[in-house]
């Protein structure tokens, strides 16, 4: 099963991963790590809650203006 991830740059360093399809969150000081961590805390979670994905989902992004 394939399924989304998305990383951010954690402000104590390190990444936060998080899993949109199932709402998984963890972090990780790599991207190795944190995407290591989500694949494991998201294996969890499926145990409990399996999925049923119809889709692939779909990645995009929007700008917004900046306030100084």
């Amino acid at each position: 099963m394939e399924l989304s991830a998305v990383l951010t740059p954690a402000p104590e360093g390190g990444y936060v991963a998080f899993n949109p399809e199932t709402g998984t969150t963890t972090q990780g000081e790599t991207v190795e790590e944190a995407l290591t961590n989500l694949r494991e805390a998201t294996e969890l979670y499926l145990e409990e809650f399996p999925l049923n994905i119809t889709g692939r989902p779909l990645l995009t992004s929007f700008q917004v203006a900046e306030h100084a």
